[in-house]
C-alpha cells in the first residue's frame, strides 16, 4: 500500500503558530529529510517569485509557462507541493492525473490581478459583447486567471496565454476571429498587441464594474478589447522611475515585463516575460549594468547569480509580491509534515467540468508552444 492509499484525510486548515518559531536551520533539515524520504512521489514546484527559503527547495522553477510544461508532463509524483499562488495551484491540478494531489501550502496566496475577473462579470460582459459585435470575437485568457476563466475560454473557442507565448498566441487567435477580448491584464494585452502592429486606437477597455465598453470612436475599428485588471505590483514601475534613471544612470539598460503599463514599458530598452528577462541579463556581457522592472524576489536573486554586473531594480521602493510571499518555509513544512502524517492539508482541486473545458484552453495554448 503506498502513501497516497493511506492518507486519511484532507483539509484546509491554519497553520499551527509553533511553526513559526522554529528555527530555520531545523526547518531546512526537516524539509530536506521529508524530500528524501518521498523522493520522485513528491514534486515541488517553485515560481520565479518565491523566497529563496522556498526555492531552494523547488525540484523545477520557472514561470507560469514552464510550471504548466513541468505539471503537464509528470505523471510520477503521487504529491505536488505548489509554491506559487492559487491559479498556478488548480493549472497544475487540471492537468495531472486524477490520482495525483496538489496541495498550496498556504491558502490565501492568491493573485489580486486574477480576482479583476470573476466569472459573472466574463460571462455579463460577454452577453453584452456578443451583441454588439456578433461572433467576431476570440476570448484569450492570461494563464494569471481562475479555472473558471479558463473555463469559460475554452468553451468559447479560445486559449490561454503566458507572457512568454503571448504575441504567439494572439498570432494565432487572429487567424480565428475578427477580434480578441483579453483577460484579465488590460497592460500584457495592449503590449503585445501593439507588438503585432494593431494601433492603439483600435484598443479598447472593458469595464467589468461598470459592465460598459470604454472607448472613443467607432466600435466598429475595434480589434482589440482588454479587460480592465492589472498586476498590483508591475504597476508601481512608472515613467517616472525610468526618466530617474535616465537622468542619474545613463549607461544603464532598462528592462521590464510586459505586465507594466505601455507608457513605461513604451520608454524602456527591452521587455519581456519573465524567463526573457533572466536569460537576457545572464548572456549580457560581464560589467554591463542594468535596471530591471519585475518583482523584487526576483531582481534579488538576479543580482545574486550576476555579480560580474550591475543591477538594480527599477524601483528602489518595490516590495515583493505580497501574495506570492505567503509561501514560506513554515507554511513548505507544515504541508510536508501533514503528508508524513497522512494527511493533506490545502488541497486545490478543480471539479470536473470546469477541469475539461479549462483543459481545452490549456492545450490549445501548449500546442502553439
Amino acid at each position: 500500500m503506498n502513501v497516497l492509499e493511506m492518507l486519511q484525510f484532507e483539509t484546509n486548515e491554519k497553520m499551527p503558530p509553533h511553526y513559526k518559531e522554529l528555527p530555520e536551520e531545523e526547518m531546512i533539515e526537516r524539509v530536506k529529510k521529508i524530500k528524501e524520504k518521498f523522493g520522485k512521489r513528491l514534486l515541488i514546484p517553485g515560481h520565479h517569485y518565491q523566497k529563496d527559503e522556498v526555492v531552494q527547495f523547488a525540484d523545477v522553477t520557472g514561470d507560469s509557462l514552464q510550471l504548466a510544461q513541468a505539471a503537464a508532463v509528470n505523471k510520477e509524483a503521487e504529491f505536488i507541493v505548489f509554491c506559487g499562488v492559487h491559479f498556478m495551484a488548480e493549472t497544475a491540478d487540471m492537468l495531472t492525473t486524477g490520482q495525483q494531489k496538489v496541495i498550496l501550502p498556504d491558502m490565501r496566496a492568491g493573485c489580486s490581478m486574477a480576482d479583476m475577473a470573476d466569472i459573472e462579470q466574463t460571462e455579463r460582459a460577454w452577453t453584452k459583447l456578443q451583441k454588439m459585435f456578433g461572433d467576431t470575437i476570440l476570448p484569450l485568457t492570461y494563464v494569471n486567471s481562475t479555472a473558471a476563466i479558463k473555463a469559460f475560454v475554452g468553451k468559447n473557442g479560445g486559449a490561454t496565454v503566458t507572457s512568454s507565448n503571448a504575441e504567439k498566441m494572439l498570432h494565432w487567435s487572429f487567424e480565428q476571429k475578427q477580434r480578441i477580448l483579453f483577460l484579465p491584464d488590460q497592460h500584457l494585452g495592449r503590449n503585445t498587441a501593439f507588438n503585432l502592429g494593431v494601433p492603439l486606437e483600435k484598443m479598447a477597455i472593458w469595464n467589468p464594474i461598470t459592465n460598459e465598453l470604454e472607448y472613443n470612436g467607432n466600435p466598429e475599428d475595434i480589434i482589440v478589447i482588454l479587460w480592465k485588471g492589472h498586476c498590483s505590483v508591475h504597476e508601481k514601475f512608472t515613467v517616472e522611475n525610468v526618466e530617474h534613471l535616465r537622468k542619474t544612470k545613463p549607461d544603464m539598460k532598462i528592462i521590464v515585463h510586459p505586465e507594466c503599463s505601455r507608457e513605461v514599458v513604451a520608454v524602456s530598452d527591452l521587455a519581456g516575460s519573465t524567463k526573457y528577462i533572466i536569460d537576457a541579463i545572464e548572456a549580457a556581457e560581464a560589467g554591463s549594468k542594468w535596471a530591471i522592472g519585475t518583482e523584487m524576489n526576483l531582481v534579488k536573486r538576479i543580482i545574486e547569480q550576476n555579480p560580474d554586473k550591475e543591477i538594480v531594480s527599477l524601483n528602489p521602493f518595490m516590495c515583493p509580491c505580497l501574495t506570492m510571499n505567503r509561501i514560506d518555509l513554515p507554511h513548505l513544512l507544515w504541508a510536508l509534515e501533514g503528508l508524513e502524517e497522512g494527511k493533506i492539508i490545502n488541497p486545490i482541486k478543480v471539479d470536473p467540468e470546469t477541469t475539461a473545458q479549462a483543459v481545452l484552453a490549456l492545450d490549445r495554448m501548449l500546442a502553439n508552444v
